[in-house]
């Protein structure tokens, strides 16, 4: 092959590696909101537990993620709910709930 042939082979299997990630990515995220969600909701009944929980999947690293995510196969473990809880009090994570908050309260 010739270079600009294997340059263009070696972009298309990064693009298509890149493509990828992103959707294990947004599985992953998906998964973990969940577990996020049911968490909030049954340590703050009442509260609507979306913006709360896009805190603190943004304040999440991505192992964390992973982690959150496999509760939602294997069930939330108390574990869990501490990790989900440590990372809602990081600061980044209290900071975007409380302008959540004060936008929902309508501030």
């Amino acid at each position: 092959m010739t270079r600009p042939v294997l340059a263009f082979t070696a972009i298309i299997a990064l693009t298509a590696c890149e493509a990828t990630n992103q959707v294990a990515d947004t599985v992953a995220r998906e998964r973990a909101k969940s577990v996020v969600n049911t968490v909030v909701a049954q340590r703050f009944p009442g509260l609507n537990a979306a913006p709360i929980t896009d805190c603190v999947i943004d304040a999440a690293s991505a192992g964390e993620i992973i982690q959150i995510a496999s509760a939602s196969v294997s069930g939330v473990t108390p574990e869990t709910t501490q990790q989900v809880i440590a990372i809602a009090q990081r600061p980044e994570a209290v900071q975007c709930i409380a302008q959540n908050s004060l936008t929902l309260l309508g501030g």
